[in-house]
């Protein structure tokens, strides 16, 4: 761990980036209803810029962009990925079609595929292992963070100004940023480069041969095809179903993410440090209960009548859903020797994302459609409900992960 200060100081840098990388990734949902309208598109094309427009390239590139970092320098790496994808965001204001939009949404994937893996990594080498799954937990707070900055301030510039100026608004402030996080943070002296240069098949290969990688991956998966379906759908949720405007929709989801969300992750952190060091197979154990627990009483807030009654319901199992984060990251980290982290780290993004991210917004979506012509405006409502059925697929594959983690951990 560095001297002082200037850990923190990284972590907060880090986690400003991060807030931005939700920002801009997950202001299509407040603004779906808007940019629907105007562009002419349905549900599905919706789920499409929401996942799988973001995601296509996003996850592929995740690993050699890893790579690059892992064998040059980890903050020019982070930095320009910072201002592409907020470059993107702010074009995404410009488009006309859905077409247009679809390729600007790509751009956004392209930039952000080079932020999560190295930061991962940055904060594994400034962090020893009794304060990294805390300090994971910290920088996941960009998640919650930043979505509930974009359905706050996306909502009421669209109410009050339009659509098109939410996006060119983040995505300036995004580019004016990167060139102060190149500035503030330094990068770690790692190994000498003679071991630093290893092959990605090695790195693949140690990873395919632990059940414990595969099983937290594809949990992890299907905990965010839900999470990040119900995270672009849910605002949309709010409008049609329970009778919000734009900007009391933003209240909503900012409120439920920066107290059921904020409180998950660092409970996450937490649990992950202080059960993991007596005993490592509570990286894994411990989302499952949550994942499980959680998924019943999502269920009810969103089939229930009244948006107080959905906040109330919602509330616990929006903490207990982002509990996974910290445990589950600080143990993708500990796989692999220290110089394969930013590259493991991506190997996991790269399944996660490509499932969780690429899928998820779109088969809700699509569910919604199919359902419209029984259900109509309260398709939705039902497509959402029964996608939540992954957060148990999820519970269940993070317990079986549990069983392997003593025998794959890496010191």
């Amino acid at each position: 761990m560095g001297e002082g200060k200037y850990p923190a100081i990284v972590l907060a840098m880090l986690l400003l980036v991060y807030t931005f990388n939700f920002l801009d990734r997950q202001i299509l949902s407040i603004l779906a209803q808007p940019v629907k309208k105007d562009l002419g598109l349905d549900d599905a094309q919706l789920g499409m810029l929401g996942g799988l427009a973001f995601a296509a390239l996003y996850s592929t590139l995740a690993i050699p962009l890893a790579l690059l970092a892992d064998r040059t320098s980890r903050t020019w790496v982070i930095t320009i990925s910072l201002g592409v994808w907020s470059a993107f965001t702010a074009l995404c204001g410009f488009a006309q079609n859905f077409a247009q939009m679809f390729l600007f949404r790509l751009g956004v994937g392209v930039g952000e595929a080079g932020g999560v893996a190295p930061s991962y990594a940055l904060i594994s080498d400034y962090f020893p292992p009794g304060k990294r799954a805390r300090a994971l937990s910290i920088y996941s707070l960009g998640i919650p963070l930043g979505a509930a900055g974009g359905v706050l301030l996306g909502g009421y510039i669209a109410q009050n100004v339009e659509w098109r100026t939410a996006f060119i608004a983040v995505g300036l402030a995004g580019v004016a940023i990167a060139p102060i996080f190149r500035l503030v943070v330094r990068d770690r002296p790692r190994v000498p480069a003679s071991v630093d240069q290893v092959p990605v098949a090695r790195v693949f290969g140690i990873l395919a041969a632990k059940p414990g990688f595969w099983l937290m991956a594809f949990g992890a998966a299907a905990g965010s095809m839900c999470g990040y379906g119900v995270a672009f759908w849910l605002p949309s949720l709010m409008q049609r179903s329970f009778g919000l405007t734009l900007v009391e929709t933003g209240q909503f989801f900012g409120a439920l993410l920066l107290t059921g969300g904020v409180a998950g992750i660092l409970l996450g952190g937490w649990l992950g440090d202080r059960l993991g060091a007596r005993n490592r197979r509570w990286y894994a154990l411990a989302p499952a209960i949550c994942y499980v627990a959680g998924a019943p009483l999502f269920v009810a807030g969103v089939l229930s009548s009244s948006w107080p009654l959905a906040f109330a319901l919602f509330l616990l199992p929006q903490a207990l859903v982002y509990v996974w984060l910290g445990p589950v990251l600080t143990a993708v980290q500990h796989l692999v020797p220290a110089h394969m982290r930013a590259t493991a780290s991506a190997s996991f993004l790269l399944i996660n994302n490509l499932i969780g991210l690429g899928l998820g917004s779109w088969a809700i979506g699509s569910l919604s459609k199919a359902l419209a012509p029984t259900y109509g405006d309260e398709a939705l409502r039902y497509a959402i409900a029964a996608g939540l059925g992954l957060y148990v697929a999820a519970g269940a594959l993070m317990a079986l992960a549990s069983r392997f983690l003593a025998r794959d951990w890496v010191e």
